[in-house]
């Protein structure tokens, strides 16, 4: 395991899953509760920077997932759903001693999440899902469109523009600049192929876990809808829905600290 100081909040660390080297913020602390944060599609583990240092009583671990941050995109666009699930296993295998945790998942992470404590029970103890359904047919094709490096911020926000994203700030965590010029930390040809394996029906994986479920849903969100995610609550025991009515899909970005309180409110009622 290799790490470096960053800053004086997180640790960024490495570690091997399968053929590939992936990478996360540990931001530490003396608890040994431990909340794991997913991010979704084109963000990376400094998207749960603010959120995360708001845990005071947990060691927050947020994982860059494979392609996406300073994680190594796969070979061959290897973006399955067992890989990412066994991502999830190796980290908590190989860097956490094989401890329980508790999972935090958004968009894809979200997925991940809920799929991983559906086949590794023994190391979830609940998990809190934002704005991800049971059944997903998302569309990320402007992906394809955005230009692999832009002369400029300016230039690259426009890109984003141009493809009709409206969360401008959002997408723009995972920008980054080298010589060639600015770009994103995300293995943008592979998305396409992650997407199609995201998408489909998962009931089976949602219905399959009993910890206790936190059900986040932004209501003006472009993912999911109100009744999908009612009936997600209404078909799996021990789960809560939380709305918020003026949040669209990054309802941690929309409102950090609402997000905060309803999350937090849910962990201490497990103690």
């Amino acid at each position: 395991m290799v790490y470096s100081q960053e800053n004086d909040k997180a640790i960024r660390k490495y570690f091997q899953s399968g053929n590939i080297k992936l990478s996360y913020l540990d931001f530490g602390g003396e608890s040994r509760k431990i909340l794991i944060m997913l991010h979704g599609y084109m963000g990376n583990a400094r998207t749960f920077s603010e959120l995360a240092t708001k845990f005071k009583d947990w060691r927050v671990i947020c994982l860059d997932q494979r392609g996406h941050g300073w994680s190594q995109h796969p070979p061959k666009k290897d973006y399955s759903r067992e890989n990412y699930v066994t991502d999830i296993l190796n980290l908590i295998r190989t860097e956490l001693g094989g401890q329980p945790v508790t999972m935090l998942g958004h968009s894809l992470g979200g997925l991940n999440a809920y799929q991983f404590a559906a086949r590794y029970p023994e190391f979830v103890k609940a998990v809190i899902v934002e704005d991800i359904g049971a059944e997903i047919n998302a569309d990320f094709s402007f992906a394809e469109k955005l230009p692999n490096r832009s002369a400029s911020l300016k230039e690259l926000r426009e890109s984003l523009e141009r493809v009709g994203l409206n969360s401008i700030d959002y997408f723009s965590e995972s920008v980054f600049e080298d010589e060639k010029g600015w770009g994103f930390c995300t293995d943008l040809k592979g998305m396409k192929v992650s997407v199609q394996n995201s998408n489909g029906v998962w009931w089976e994986d949602w219905l399959s876990s009993t910890c206790p479920i936190l059900l986040v849903h932004g209501r003006k969100s472009f993912i999911l809808d109100l009744d999908q995610t009612e009936r997600m609550e209404s078909r799996r025991p021990n789960t809560k829905l939380a709305v918020f009515e003026k949040c669209g899909h990054a309802v941690h970005s929309d409102d950090l600290n609402g997000f905060y309180q309803v999350v937090n409110n849910f962990l201490d009622q497990l103690n």
